[in-house]
């Protein structure tokens, strides 16, 4: 599809990297103009402007509102997709470790909608991306990763209520397994939970195949993008949109959490 220029802006989060990369790349090529932001470089084009900014350091962020407001912009749409993620037995993870993951993924969030909501239109949207996790039990050591998704996602309904007032919406976006950088840095802390757990070493050793079990095959991130733009352009958009819901995960939440522990214990600890 061609490009087109219009006066439509939308500032995406994330946006060096898997579901935000694929986002900024569907929008500008539906002619929006895209204000990508990131820790990481990327390649400017047509329709994508680059901001390299850290979305956890007010100061970035406050520098980055004073440029919006010398411009005069605003925006259609604000959509939230930067995340980290990490396998970590939580009773040994070490607090850096904790406030990385919480920092990024859910005071992250907060503070780039804090800072840029001045520049949303009377009638625009916030999209976050949360997780598929967010509405399951916790698996074991994702939790760090499951808490902060589970509280973006909260996040999400609370702003809900009060932009809301505003005449504003706000979305949650919940993708399953996506191939992204993220996925693959969950990989790499699943093989490596091993050689840094001394309280679970005997389960370690069968943890990658129940990640295998309850993580399910993952798609393009651009088809988590086609969503991102179905929810920032249809005219009566869901509250929440899920793609690539893993059927295991959907079976087992439907379980007493009584026997998901009992599940899960018996596929860890098998000889």
């Amino acid at each position: 599809m061609e490009n087109r220029t219009t006066d439509k802006n939308v500032l995406i989060t994330g946006a060096a990297s898997g579901i935000g990369f694929a986002a900024a790349k569907k929008f500008a090529s539906e002619g929006y103009k895209v204000y990508a932001l990131d820790l990481k470089d990327t390649a400017p084009s047509e329709n994508l402007i680059v901001i390299k900014a850290d979305i956890t350091a007010e100061s970035d962020l406050s520098l980055t509102a004073e440029r919006f407001a010398a411009e005069k912009l605003e925006f259609e749409v604000i959509i939230c997709a930067a995340g980290v993620h990490t396998m970590a037995a939580l009773a040994e993870t070490d607090f850096a470790e904790i406030k990385r993951i919480i920092d990024v993924n859910l005071l992250g969030t907060m503070l780039t909608v804090r800072t840029f909501h001045k520049f949303l239109k009377s009638n625009g949207r916030v999209i976050i991306v949360t997780s598929e996790v967010a509405a399951y039990t916790p698996m074991p050591f994702n939790g760090l990763y499951n808490v902060s998704k589970s509280a973006l996602d909260c996040y999400a309904d609370a702003l809900r209520q009060e932009l809301n007032l505003l005449g504003q919406k706000v979305i949650a976006v919940r993708p399953g397994a996506v191939m992204t950088p993220l996925a693959a840095s969950s990989a790499v802390s699943t093989e490596k939970l091993a050689d840094s757990t001394e309280l679970y070493k005997k389960e370690s050793k069968h943890f990658a195949s129940l990640v295998a079990k309850f993580t399910g095959t993952p798609i393009d991130p651009s088809k988590i993008a086609v969503v991102l733009y179905r929810a920032a352009t249809a005219k009566h958009p869901r509250l929440a949109y899920s793609k690539n819901r893993n059927p295991g995960l959907v079976l087992l939440s439907i379980l007493p959490k009584r026997i998901q522990c009992a599940i899960i214990k018996m596929l860890l600890k098998r000889k």
